[in-house]
Order: C-alpha cells, then sequence, then structure tokens
C-alpha cells in the first residue's frame, strides 16, 4: 500500500512539481492550494505525512501546523513546513512545530529525503 501525502501550497507550480516528483517516487499525493480547509481535508484523507507551505495567501503555515499538532486525531502525522525563508529552524523547538524543514527553491533529493525520513520515523 502506498504512502499518503499531502502538499498544501499556494503556488500550484510548486504542488505539480511535488506531486509528480513523489508520484515518480511511489507515493499517493494529494495538493490543496489553499489552507482553509486543511482539516477537513486531513479527516477524510489521513495523510501519513503533511506538506506544508508557511505562507498560505494571507494564511500563516505555522498556525495550521499548530493547530493539527493540538488535534487529538492528526498530532503524529509528521509535518514539513517548506517556505523560501531560510531562518524558519527555531520554529522546530516550539509547541506545535513542525518535525522538518525545508527551504525554497528545493532540489528533489532533498524533498525525497525529508519525505523518506519522516515516513520511516
Amino acid at each position: 500500500m502506498s504512502r499518503k501525502i499531502l502538499a498544501v501550497d499556494d503556488d500550484s507550480d510548486i504542488v505539480d512539481i511535488i506531486k509528480i516528483i513523489l508520484e515518480d517516487e511511489g507515493y499517493e499525493v494529494s495538493t490543496l492550494t489553499s489552507g482553509k480547509n486543511v482539516l477537513s481535508v486531513i479527516s477524510s484523507l489521513m495523510p501519513d505525512l503533511i506538506l506544508l507551505d508557511v505562507m498560505l495567501g494571507g494564511m500563516d503555515g505555522r498556525e495550521i501546523c499548530k493547530e493539527i499538532k493540538e488535534h487529538d486525531l492528526y498530532k503524529s502525522i509528521p509535518i514539513v513546513m517548506i517556505s523560501a525563508s531560510h531562518n524558519l529552524h527555531n520554529i522546530l523547538e516550539q509547541p506545535g512545530s513542525p518535525n522538518d524543514f525545508l527551504a525554497k527553491p528545493f532540489d528533489i533529493d532533498s524533498l525525497i529525503n525529508k519525505v523518506k525520513a519522516q515516513l520511516a520515523a
């Protein structure tokens, strides 16, 4: 059975690229270009991993991450935050923080390695 990944980024080109790369690796990838319905999508999909952009067109991915991590049913789902800002390593220590961080622009190997590491944990 393939592992399910939810990629959330307001840039449709980026979610398309992530989907292509990870489906090529054998993952089942669902995408969202808005943070608005994340919890309902997580509820129906129950992904094994979430890739979440920090800036989601007026919404803050860090707040969405915190909301997911505080939810009893979803808190065990690993989250990798994606951002063009490179100074986000400090958010990894905060409560409700993501499991890992991926800086944009990312290379294919970095994305695949972070996904594999989180799914193996």
